[in-house]
Parts: C-alpha cells; structure tokens; sequence
C-alpha cells in the first residue's frame, strides 16, 4: 500500500521536514530488529481531529520499550503531547500515527544495549487497511502455515518490529493464495491472529475471542470491541478456539488499528458470507465511538486543538 507523504515528522524532540528524517544504513534496528511500534488512529470529528485511545497506546508503547530495556527518554504525557503537535503541524483532520522507538547507530551486534535509543512519531492519511469495501463485503482468509511465534520465543505481549517477520511470511502465502488475510495458530493448534489483527468469532450471539495467554497481541481494538459488545448485552468470552471453529461460526470478524472491524466473509474457502447482524452493529458502535458521536466513550478521546 502506498504511503502518502506529509510535511513533518517528530525526530528525537524535533519536529523535522519529512525528507530529513533519516538514519545511517548501520543503525542497529535495521540489521536485528530492535525496535517497537504501536500503530494509532486520529479521526475526523464534528470538533476537529481526535486521537482513539491514545493514552492507552502510549502506555503499551511504554511497556514495549521495557521489556526491550530500552529507555525511551519521555514520558506517556511527553509522548502523547508529541503526537498531537505532530498532527497540528500536518494540519491533518484525520490521519494514521506510528510512534517508533529503535536502536539506532554506534553499535553493531546481537546485544542491543550498546546502541543509542531514537524516538520517532510519524502521521499521515491512510484508509482502511483491507479496504473501504471488506467493511461491508468482508474478506477471504485462510489458515496459515506458519505458526504463531511461541510466548517464550518472541512474546506477543511486545509489539515488535522483529515479531512482524512472522506476520510478513504468512502474509505473503495468504497473498500468493488468493487471500486477503491470513490467520496464524499457535504451536498447539489453537487460534491465534492475523497478521496484524485479533480475530473474533460469533455463535448463537455469543462472542468469542481467543486469551491473551493462546499467544495474541493484547490489542486495544479487541478490547474497545469487547466494552462495546457488553455495553450492548453479548456475552463475551475469552476462550480458546480451534480451526473448526471459525469454519462453522454464524460471523467472523477482525480487529486492529489498521484495519478496524472487519468482516471475514470465508475461511479456506468455507463460506461465512458478508458481515452479519452481529458484525455490524458492532462495527457501527465503534466507528460511533471512535468519530466523537456517542458520549459514553467520550474519554477514549484525545482531541487536538
């Protein structure tokens, strides 16, 4: 997917021009992948431009870093001020935010705690990860065989940039396959994920959703899903499902930043059909929720003035 360039980009403290924000070719996250992410919407709003969730990414951005031993060098409030100055200097009503912190240049090596620590926060508009029309029409995904990496290997409790290796190979099978997504499962055969989304299940209006301890990111779409779903009267369960699983379920749908709330339309060709009764009420919620127009979910919001 194309990127969409913008003016400027937050550097280390600085607000820098786009094209400046560069690093030397022996940074240190860029031969071993030392660095986490986090991934963060800033919508349109009858009031401006409001961030989803902010505090709550920044805080999992937070904890990333430490289980990397990386001190970041701000704090959540430093950071989450960083991204609204960096939309304003945008000028972006809406926009898709990626804070990055890696192991930058001076040091080359497996061990990482030789190398300096950088901080970058860059906007731009992006729509729909899987497109404008999978809200509505769904995608085609099919299981994929790579496996989900195990917890004590690299642990999904980390949003790392190394981690996502494993999401680009079964993302490019799904692709080679015919499929718009792939859904990976655990070294015990359990549903995990997608490659960059959690993965929901509705039966008989009961929803499903695998642990955190089956090996999925603790994302904060799956949970703003799951406070909407019992604000609304479902049952949510955390439970741990199987392939089969999604095969014979009433709805499928993902969750993510990116990709918001997704109907899954056919797993390995097993016909589920385009986004149910469920699906969509819930797709509707949050977008509700995340667009400023329902109050209750008022404080998920950081609005940029």
């Amino acid at each position: 997917m194309a990127l969409e360039t913008v003016d400027y980009i937050w550097m280390d403290g600085k607000t820098v021009p786009w094209a400046d924000a560069t690093v030397h070719v022996l940074t240190h996250a860029l031969h071993y992948g030392s660095a986490v992410f986090e991934g963060i919407r800033c919508y349109a709003t009858a009031e401006g431009p409001a961030i989803f969730r902010l505090r709550e990414h920044m805080e999992r951005f937070e904890r990333s870093a430490k289980m990397l031993y990386m001190d970041l060098g701000y704090s959540v409030d430093d950071l989450m001020q960083a991204v609204k100055e960096t939309i304003r200097a945008n000028e972006l009503p809406a926009c898709y935010i990626r804070p990055l912190a890696f192991r930058g240049y001076g040091s080359m090596g497996v061990d990482p705690i030789p190398a300096p620590v950088q901080v970058i926060i860059a906007c731009w508009p992006w729509d729909t990860y899987l497109g404008q029309d999978a809200l509505q029409e769904g995608v085609d995904v099919g299981i994929s065989s790579w496996r989900q990496r195990g917890i004590n290997a690299t642990p999904p409790a980390i949003k790392s940039s190394a981690s996502y290796l494993n999401s680009a190979f079964a993302k490019i099978e799904a692709n080679k396959h015919g499929y718009a997504e792939a859904i990976l499962l655990n070294e015990e055969g359990r549903v995990c994920e997608g490659t960059g989304e959690n993965i929901f299940v509705v039966r008989d209006r009961a929803i499903m959703t695998p642990p955190v301890s089956d090996g999925v990111l603790e994302g904060i779409t799956r949970d703003s899903v799951m406070v909407i779903a019992r604000d609304l009267g479902y049952d949510v369960l955390e439970t741990s499902l199987v392939r089969t699983d999604l095969y014979i379920a009433d709805e499928v749908f993902m969750t993510g930043t990116a990709a918001e709330v997704v109907p899954v339309r056919s797993v390995d060709h097993h016909v589920i059909g385009r986004s149910g009764p469920v699906t969509l009420e819930l797709q509707q919620a949050f977008f509700r929720a995340a667009r400023g127009e329902d109050p209750r979910y008022e404080d998920w919001l950081d609005r940029v003035e």
